[in-house]
C-alpha cells in the first residue's frame, strides 16, 4: 500500500518549518484519549523520503519541479525559510535508527541551510535509543524533541493506556538533554476527571520538576468521538473539569514545579486562558494572576467556547 502523507499536526512553534514525512500514524496507538487511537503505525520509505529531500533542494535552487512529486511539497517549500524541519508524523522517531541517520545526513548535505531539526518522540522511542545514537542525531541538527507527559501520575497514565510509567517519562526526558537535544513537554489539564483532579496536577508538577525540560506546553483535555476516554465522559464514567477547575490545575503545576529555566506556555486553542511565562523568573506573577482568575470565577475572563479547538 503506497505511503499516504499525514495531516499537518505539528506543534505552534513549527510553524514556518518545512514538513518530512517519515510516518504516519503512532506506533503507540492505545491511548485512550487520542486523535490516533487504534491507527496504524506507517512507514514511509527511505528512499521516498530523500526524493522528496532532493526534490526541494532542486525546487529551491534552480525553481525547477519534478513529475511526480505532490503538489504540497511545493506548496511548504514556496513560504519555507529553510532554516526548520519537523519530521512528521506523531511519533517519527519510531523510524529505524540507521535510516533516520542516513535521512539527516541527506538532508544535511542537500539542504545545509537547515539549522534545526525536530521530531515528536515517544518515551519508548527514546529510551530504545543508546546514549551514542542521541547524540550522533543531535551532530545531525537533531534540536528538539516533542515529548507528550500527559500527566505524571501513575493511576492516570495507567487508565489512558499510555504504556509507560513516570519513572521513565522522567528517564526519557533526562537522556535526551544529556545528549543535547532540547526538550518540549505537553501536559493535559483534566486528564485525570474530577475523581483524580489534585493528585493528577501535583504528580505532574512532581515529574516535569523532575525532567526539567526547556519548555512545557499545557492542553486542556478535549474528548475526541471515536475514543474510549470519549466513551467513558458519555457513559459518566468520566466527569470532565469545569473550566475554572481546569485553570486551578493549571495554577497547581506552576506552583509546585520548579525548573532551572523553562518557558511555560498554555497558548494551545483548546486552553480557557493563555499563560506565557518564563519560569522560575515569572513564577509568582503567574501564579498571583492565575489565583485572581480562579477567585472572581468571571466566564467573561476565560477564551469562549467556540474559539477553543484541538
Amino acid at each position: 500500500m503506497p505511503f499516504q502523507r499525514p495531516e499537518i499536526v505539528r506543534p505552534p512553534s513549527e510553524a514556518n518549518s518545512y514538513f518530512l514525512p517519515l510516518t504516519a500514524g503512532c506506533s503507540n496507538n492505545a491511548c485512550t484519549f487520542c486523535g490516533n487511537y487504534g491507527a496504524k503505525l506507517h512507514i514511509h520509505e527511505a528512499d521516498e523520503v530523500k526524493k522528496e529531500i532532493d526534490a526541494v533542494a532542486l525546487y529551491l535552487s534552480q525553481n525547477l519541479a519534478v513529475t511526480g512529486v505532490p503538489r504540497i511539497v511545493y506548496a511548504i517549500a514556496s513560504r519555507w525559510d529553510g532554516e526548520r524541519v519537523f519530521l512528521q508524523d506523531s511519533d517519527a522517531l519510531v523510524y529505524p535508527y540507521a535510516d533516520l541517520v542516513g535521512i539527516m545526513e541527506h538532508l544535511r548535505n542537500k539542504l545545509p541551510s537547515v539549522k534545526r531539526v525536530a521530531a515528536y518522540a515517544t518515551t519508548q522511542d527514546i529510551l530504545r535509543l543508546s546514549a551514542a545514537e542521541l547524540r550522533r542525531l543531535r551532530e545531525l541538527n537533531l534540536g528538539i524533541l516533542y515529548l507528550g507527559l500527559e500527566s505524571g501520575d501513575n493511576a492516570v497514565l495507567q487508565h489512558i493506556c499510555k504504556g509507560v510509567t513516570a519513572a521513565q517519562e522522567i528517564e526519557a526526558a533526562q537522556r535526551a538533554k544529556a545528549a543535547g537535544i532540547l526538550t518540549s513537554v505537553t501536559v493535559i489539564l483534566g486528564l485525570g476527571g474530577k475523581a483524580g483532579s489534585k493528585q493528577h496536577a501535583l504528580e505532574t508538577a512532581k515529574v516535569l520538576s523532575a525532567m526539567d525540560p526547556d519548555y512545557v506546553g499545557a492542553l486542556t483535555l478535549t474528548l475526541v468521538p471515536g475514543t474510549p476516554l470519549y466513551d467513558e465522559g458519555k457513559k459518566g464514567e468520566f466527569q470532565m473539569l469545569t473550566p475554572f477547575e481546569s485553570l486551578g490545575e493549571l495554577l497547581v503545576m506552576i506552583k509546585n514545579s520548579h525548573f532551572t529555566h523553562c518557558f511555560f506556555s498554555s497558548m494551545h486553542a483548546s486552553n480557557y486562558v493563555s499563560v506565557r511565562a518564563n519560569l522560575p523568573e515569572d513564577k509568582d506573577e503567574i501564579v498571583r494572576q492565575l489565583s485572581d482568575f480562579t477567585k472572581k470565577g468571571d466566564p467573561a475572563l476565560l477564551r469562549p467556547e467556540f474559539l477553543r479547538g484541538l
